[in-house]
């Protein structure tokens, strides 16, 4: 087992590191996003670069969950005038994946409900390279946001990552869930799995546990914090940093106003650029900390919804030095 440090990676820097890493590719790629579109250079390098490794005889798989392009003002089923230039990218690099034989799946279309079934998780599998933890989804707008991904070389870890892959595209093919889970990466860091079923977040659910046994707390997500957490954020020292509604885009400032209204919670957010890591860090009575870092933006519908999601629970103080340098020169003023 080959196993290094890990590093966080910037949202700006991260489309160089991938497109590095994919060029040295020799066995296979396994990506799930949430959204990955063409719609600047940087993105489309990445698109070429797969095309690349895939003429080199790399195995790649791609699953990208459907919701985005399927939005009721973005995704029309009539005639093709009325698609966004969001929906004919999504398509374009579509066909360009699958015409360079790229197995590429849309997740998410099988699902019963339009909000139900999402997959949310974001990862990138390079060989024995993984790229997970954080937010960053492969689209321009992904890249300009104050978030990050963590990278690892870490073959065990590599081989739990392409098991879940496996189970997100063996469920898309009946439309249903499968268990939450949880994996050891070491004595200090644990990976959390969201496997989609309702009501049953591994990760909102280690949330709420740490949060209660905290005595300070330092949050950070695109969204304000709901339900059980939300609660018990109000009965600890808890500092907050989310977007306020009126720095969101027009789709997430309902969701953003709804939850400062209902929880009445405020933002010590005051950048101009729209924040989308999401972490907390949590400290314990002892003066142990504890982080939770990945995909998961701690509302309670992401559970409820059975949203699938990746994250990681670490006491590792390689990871929480970096996630506090994020907060410090991204986040916080």
């Amino acid at each position: 087992m080959t196993t290094q440090k890990p590093q966080l990676i910037y949202a700006s820097d991260y489309p160089d590191r991938l497109i590095r890493s994919i060029n040295q590719a020799k066995k296979h790629i396994f990506i799930v996003e949430t959204t990955f579109r063409t719609d600047d250079d940087k993105a489309k390098a990445i698109a070429s670069a797969l095309c690349d490794a895939k003429k080199r005889g790399v195995k790649i798989s791609i699953g990208v969950d459907s919701f985005t392009y399927m939005e009721p003002d973005g995704f029309k089923l009539t005639i093709l005038r009325q698609q966004s230039a969001r929906v004919f990218q999504s398509f374009g690099l579509e066909r360009q994946l699958i015409r360079a034989g790229i197995n590429f799946k849309w997740l998410g279309r099988r699902t019963s409900f339009l909000m139900l079934g999402r997959t949310h998780a974001k990862w990138v599998v390079v060989d024995d390279e993984v790229y997970i933890f954080g937010g960053v989804n492969l689209d321009h707008e992904s890249f300009n946001n104050v978030d990050y991904v963590f990278w690892l070389k870490d073959e065990n870890l590599a081989k739990e990552v392409i098991l879940e892959h496996k189970k997100i595209l063996k469920a898309e093919r009946i439309g249903g869930a499968f268990r939450s889970r949880s994996y050891k990466i070491d004595e200090k860091s644990t990976a959390l799995f969201d496997g989609g079923f309702v009501a049953n977040s591994i990760i909102y659910k280690r949330a709420c546990t740490l949060a209660k046994a905290a005595k300070r707390i330092v949050f950070v997500s695109q969204y304000c914090p709901t339900g059980e957490l939300s609660r018990i954020f109000r009965k600890k020292k808890t500092k907050m940093y989310f977007n306020h509604w009126r720095n969101a885009s027009a789709s997430n400032r309902l969701i953003i106003s709804f939850g400062m209204m209902s929880s009445r919670h405020k933002t010590l957010y005051k950048r101009d650029k729209y924040l989308h890591g999401k972490l907390i860090i949590f400290e314990m009575e002892n003066g142990e900390k504890v982080a939770l870092s990945g995909s998961h933006n701690f509302m309670a519908t992401s559970g409820l919804m059975g949203t699938r999601e990746v994250a990681i629970e670490t006491k590792d103080q390689e990871y929480i030095s970096q996630l506090e340098d994020f907060i410090q020169k991204h986040v916080a003023l």
